[in-house]
């Protein structure tokens, strides 16, 4: 952050507002309205209103949160949050020189927005909203306030805003990823044969839950099945396992994805697993600040080619941070395919990046290894590093 900038601003601001002028600038846009959950959080350096953390739906309305940061002037900068906030915001103020904690709903929310906008004289001829995180009944209000205003999607700024990730955001994504490990590698420890998927995935709950996080999803296979879902298949004598779970540590994602087995594996699940491993660690090699994203991608692609499981092989590399799939945006191909928009710009020290590779095995089932690293100035740091290989259940 441009400590002089904050200095002279008299604010405690929690994030680099002069990157975010200068990618607000550089995109024309002279007022940024942030509502989606993730992007209020990271704006307000961490606030998150604890009573719809889980659920937005309140009465006959939603929860909406409304930041609002115009270009260059973060003194001008304000949030609008729902009545019960106010709890929260007394006991740790927020760093924004004006706060209104008092909606009730998406519409009167919006409204003290737009009110707020005209009161402060804010420039409104371009605004970035989140359009995917925007309700209809709120955006009737926003646009009717200003009908004359040119709209865009906030999201490509706020990410490439959070792209380069804080100290502490870094050392909370190593505790969410570290974690997540650990949990798996106690509950592959405690299952016996005969324990179903959706047992393994409560336990891995209670697990995460316990070290802190908060669980988010565990996508699960057993045996040669490809399905992913908990259920009450049975994770018998020799069978597989692949455990996918995500687990946040305030508000950060911890994503990594590690195989276990009932008793031993043979010889070709060895190979297998071996295959996989070596493309993660083929795609990880090059990745430093300075490389351009596509490496990556040119790393695993001959490995994946000449493999003779090619045609039910993936891979896959994406951002990670607040969001589950953020920027980096590093492919428009593969499984799951975006606008490739960092593919040709140099990672930074700071990035996070997740890299899996899956083989959809067609007797032999669902193997897969997926990574969590930060871009460093000396090359990388992989999260939740260990297990990488069969982790014997019941030991």
């Amino acid at each position: 952050m441009n400590v002089n900038a904050q200095k002279q601003s008299g604010l405690a601001i929690p994030f680099d507002h002069t990157r975010l002028d200068r990618l607000m600038d550089e995109a024309g846009i002279d007022l940024v309205i942030a509502t989606s959950k993730h992007n209020v959080q990271y704006l307000l350096g961490g606030h998150r209103a604890n009573f719809f953390d889980y659920m937005d739906a309140t009465g006959v309305t939603r929860y909406l949160p409304v930041f609002i940061y115009p270009k260059g002037a973060p003194e001008k900068a304000t949030y609008i949050g729902h009545r019960l906030e106010k709890f929260q915001t007394q006991n740790k103020p927020l760093w924004t020189s004006e706060a209104q904690t008092s909606t009730a709903g998406s519409v009167d929310a919006m409204q003290k927005a737009a009110d707020y906008i005209r009161k402060a004289g804010l420039k409104t001829k371009r605004i970035a909203a989140e359009f995917g995180f925007l309700p209809y009944d709120a955006s009737l209000v926003l646009r009717a306030a200003f009908p004359d205003a040119d709209w865009v999607d906030a999201l490509f700024i706020l990410e490439r805003q959070r792209l380069k990730k804080s100290v502490d955001e870094l050392a909370k994504l190593k505790v969410a990823s570290d974690a997540v490990l650990a949990s798996m590698q106690a509950v592959i420890a405690a299952s016996a044969p005969g324990v179903t998927k959706a047992d393994v995935v409560e336990a891995l709950r209670r697990e995460e839950t316990n070290r802190g996080l908060t669980f988010e999803y565990c996508l699960i296979t057993c045996g040669t099945s490809l399905n992913r879902a908990p259920s009450e298949q049975k994770w018998q004598k020799g069978d597989i396992m692949s455990i996918d779970s995500g687990g946040n540590y305030h508000g950060y994602i911890g994503d990594i994805c590690r195989m276990a087995i009932q008793g031993e594996p043979d010889a070709e699940l060895n190979d297998l697993l071996a295959e996989i491993e070596s493309i993660q660690r083929a795609a990880m090699k090059p990745v430093g600040a300075g490389v351009l994203g596509r490496e990556i991608y040119a790393a695993a692609k001959p490995l994946v080619e000449k493999s003779r499981h090619h045609n039910h092989m993936e891979f896959l590399a994406h951002g990670m941070g607040l969001v589950s799939h953020e920027a980096p945006r590093l492919t428009d191909r593969g499984p799951v395919p975006y606008p490739a928009s960092d593919a040709d710009i140099p990672l930074e020290a700071g990035e996070v990046v997740s890299v899996e590779t899956t083989l959809l095995h067609p007797s032999r089932g669902f193997i897969k290894l997926e990574d969590t690293m930060v871009v460093t100035d000396a090359g990388h740091e992989i999260y939740g590093d260990g297990a990488r290989g069969w982790n014997r259940a019941g030991q």
